[in-house]
């Protein structure tokens, strides 16, 4: 099988963009942890995954 996209430049794009949202939000947050936390209660995916896995919506 054929991959049709590169893992490395995947990661590193994905990187780069969540690093940009914390650089412009940082002032919001004590830390990049405190700001994962955030994101992640912003994310409408995480709140589904949470839902269909049985976890708690909140952290």
């Amino acid at each position: 099988m054929t991959k049709t996209f590169d893992c490395v430049e995947m990661k590193n794009r994905i990187q780069a963009e969540i690093m940009a949202a914390y650089e412009a939000r940082q002032h919001e947050f004590a830390s990049f942890a405190e700001f994962v936390k955030a994101a992640a209660a912003e994310s409408e995916f995480v709140r589904e995954m949470r839902e269909k896995f049985g976890r708690p919506a909140k952290l």
